[in-house]
């Protein structure tokens, strides 16, 4: 098939559409060719497979506890966690069934659960994020934080958070260490904001988790060692999220909250970047490395993203639209230029 244009910041396209006018014939060849179908045996596997390699790391802490060898463990542990981070989420987009109530629970065991992270949070943060990437008024991912994604943004720091976003290039990855404890707080934070039922669920399910996680700690090692398990864990969990999420939209076109609003194929693809590689970026990224697909079609399944990406290549080729990729190195280098040259004005003071 014909290949797209790639550009590292695309521009807005050649040519203006109306609005959606542009995504009806991708979404009639999508569902045409069945990429919309669910992969329940598939998810069945995953969720399998996950969950027996969890109990046995927990094992394995139990059986070399009384070793500092144990430690070997705790990359072990952050990656299966990441995998599990995969699943909830995949929950959270209904791609593993059309079942509102089995996918609350599956989100629930994967992220409450065994996360201690909050999918009622998880799931408002992220749909509104979906409806609308990269807008600075709606989208919270880009919202100014610990970090900051647009100069106007930049210039009205002020104190620790100035220091912090003249340097926020360099800083980058080691603040996703602290990307998994960040989001179990979140978590915390957002019962005030749930319903009484939802709350109540949510909260005993992290209330659950964090005397799990420091029972079998506790149980499986000295104080000492587990102390060390536990921030090598929680450290490089984080930092794998980061990794996944990071290089999908920053630097990437942001709509201008004063414009005209834009179109479904607009809106989700010149806001995104996919990553390339094969099977093993796959699995590391959890499908996420093909941001587009995902955007544009948020409820497939994740082993379709891979099958459908020539099919949205060619259209988007066919309609005049930019589509990036970039190899997977290179995307952080996109990330990482694009915050420096954020904060640059306040280096130039």
């Amino acid at each position: 098939m014909p290949q797209a244009a790639v550009a590292e910041r695309p521009s807005v396209g050649a040519r203006k559409q109306p609005a959606g006018s542009d995504f009806t014939p991708l979404l009639r060849t999508v569902k045409e060719q069945g990429l919309l179908d669910r992969r329940v045996g598939w998810y069945t596997r995953t969720i399998a497979l996950n969950a027996l390699a969890l109990v046995a790391v927990g094992a394995g802490m139990f059986i070399v506890g009384a070793s500092w060898w144990v430690l070997l463990l705790a990359p072990v542990l952050s990656v299966l966690c990441a995998r599990t981070a995969f699943i909830g989420h995949d929950a959270g987009h209904a791609q593993i069934t059309g079942n509102r109530p089995i996918s609350r629970a599956i989100g629930l065991v994967h992220g409450n659960l065994l996360l201690g992270m909050s999918s009622a949070w998880w799931n408002d943060k992220h749909n509104r994020h979906h409806a609308n990437p990269n807008h600075v008024d709606k989208d919270p991912d880009v919202a100014a934080d610990v970090l900051v994604w647009t100069r106007g943004q930049a210039t009205v720091r002020v104190g620790f958070r100035r220091w912090l976003t003249r340097n926020q290039a360099w800083l980058f990855f080691p603040l996703t260490l602290l990307q998994g404890i960040a989001m179990k707080v979140y978590g915390f934070q957002d019962l005030r904001r749930q319903a009484p039922r939802e709350r109540v669920v949510e909260g005993a399910l992290l209330l659950t988790h964090l005397a799990g996680y420091v029972t079998l700690l506790l149980a499986a090692m000295p104080l000492s060692r587990a102390i060390a398990f536990a921030a090598i864990h929680q450290a490089l969990f984080g930092l794998h999220l980061g990794l996944a999420f990071a290089p999908n939209h920053k630097g990437m076109e942001m709509p201008d909250p004063d414009g005209e609003r834009w179109g479904h194929l607009r809106r989700q693809v010149l806001t995104s970047r996919n990553i390339r590689g094969g099977p093993l970026t796959d699995w590391f990224l959890g499908g996420l490395n093909y941001q587009i697909e995902h955007h544009l079609f948020p409820s497939m399944p994740r082993p379709h993203l891979r099958l459908v990406q020539p099919v949205v290549r060619e259209h988007c080729n066919a309609v005049g639209m930019s589509y990036t990729e970039a190899g997977f190195v290179d995307s952080y280098r996109q990330v990482l230029r694009h915050m420096y040259e954020v904060g640059e004005p306040l280096r130039v003071e």
